[in-house]
C-alpha cells in the first residue's frame, strides 16, 4: 500500500522539506556544470568580489570594536554574511559552495570531469574576483580608515592565517565548508528572499566567530593584508590556500553534499522517498 500526500502545502508558503531541497540541489548542480565556461567564469569573479565584499565589512566591524572577544567575533561573522547573501541573491559561482554539485555527480548526472571542470574554472575566478577587490581597496585609500586602524586590522588577520600550523588550516576548512555548504542546503528550503537571508545569517556567523578558514575568503583577506605592510609571502598564501582549499571540499563535498546524498537520494531512499510504506517492507 502506497501512502500518498499530494499536496501538502496547499499555501505554497512552507518550507522545501529537506528530500525536495536535495533533489533541488542535485538538479542545479546539472545546470551549473551546463553553463558556458565564459559565464561560469565571470560569475565566479563577481562571487570572489562578493565575498571579499563581506571580508571587507568583517574588517570594519571588528576594528576597535571595543565588544570583547566573543561579541566582536559575532559581529564581525555578521558582517561578513553580507558575502553569501550576494552570492546566493545576486547569483554568483562561489567554489565552496559548489562543493553541493557532488551531490549530481554521486547520482551519476553528471561526470567527475564535467565537476572538475566546474570546480577549476570557479576556483579561478573567484581568485580573479578576490584579487581585483583587494588591488581597488587598497587603492581607493579604505585601508587608511581610523586613522590606519583597518590596515592594522587587516594585517592582523592575514598574519594569523599565514601562520596556522597545515594540520589546523586543513580542519578549519573542514568545519568552515561544512557550515558554508549548511548555509547554502537551508537556502534550498526558502522560498523567498528574507528566507535565504535568515537562513544564511547564523551558519556563516558561526564560521567566523569561530575563526574557521574559508579558501575564497583568504584569496582577499591574505592578500590585502599583504598590501597594508605584512611580509609579502606568496609561498604562505599558496600553502594556507592548498590545505584551506583541501579541507572545503571534504567538508563541503563530503560532510554536506555526500551525506545528503545517501539519506535522500541513493536508490534505496528515492524509492523510499516515493513509497513510504517501501522502508518498512521486507527484501
Amino acid at each position: 500500500m502506497t501512502i500518498e500526500n499530494k499536496n501538502p502545502d496547499p499555501t505554497g508558503l512552507d518550507a522545501y522539506s529537506p528530500a525536495e531541497m536535495a533533489a533541488r540541489v542535485e538538479t542545479a548542480g546539472v545546470s551549473k556544470v551546463r553553463l558556458p565556461a565564459l559565464s561560469v567564469f565571470a560569475l565566479s569573479m563577481l562571487a570572489g568580489a562578493f565575498i571579499a565584499f563581506g571580508g571587507m565589512s568583517y574588517t570594519l566591524a571588528i576594528t576597535d570594536s571595543g565588544l570583547g572577544f566573543g561579541p566582536s567575533r559575532m559581529l564581525g561573522g555578521v558582517a561578513f554574511s553580507l558575502g553569501l547573501v550576494l552570492v546566493i541573491i545576486g547569483g554568483a559561482e562561489l567554489f565552496t559552495g559548489n562543493s553541493l554539485i557532488v551531490m549530481a555527480w554521486a547520482s551519476r548526472r553528471i561526470t567527475l570531469s564535467a565537476l572538475l571542470r566546474n570546480w577549476w574554472i570557479v576556483y579561478a575566478g573567484n581568485f580573479a574576483g578576490a584579487l581585483g577587490a583587494a588591488a581597488i581597496v587598497y587603492l581607493s585609500g579604505i585601508l587608511s580608515l581610523e586613522a590606519g586602524g583597518f590596515a592594522e586590522t587587516a594585517r592582523a588577520v592575514a598574519n594569523a592565517k599565514l601562520e596556522l600550523p597545515i594540520e589546523q588550516a586543513f580542519i578549519r576548512g573542514v568545519l568552515c565548508n561544512a557550515l558554508v555548504c549548511l548555509a547554502v542546503w537551508l537556502c534550498y528550503a526558502a522560498r523567498d528572499v528574507a528566507g535565504k537571508i535568515l537562513a544564511i545569517m547564523g551558519p556563516i556567523t558561526a564560521f567566523v566567530a569561530l575563526g574557521l578558514e574559508h579558501s575564497v575568503a583568504n584569496m582577499y583577506l591574505i592578500p590585502i593584508g599583504m598590501l597594508a605592510g605584512t611580509s609579502f609571502d606568496p609561498g604562505g598564501l599558496a600553502r594556507n590556500l592548498f590545505w584551506v582549499t583541501l579541507g572545503n571540499i571534504v567538508g563541503g563535498g563530503g560532510g554536506v553534499a555526500l551525506v545528503y546524498w545517501i539519506i535522500y537520494l541513493r536508490p534505496a531512499a528515492r524509492a523510499a522517498i516515493r513509497d513510504p510504506a517501501a522502508q518498512y517492507r521486507l527484501t
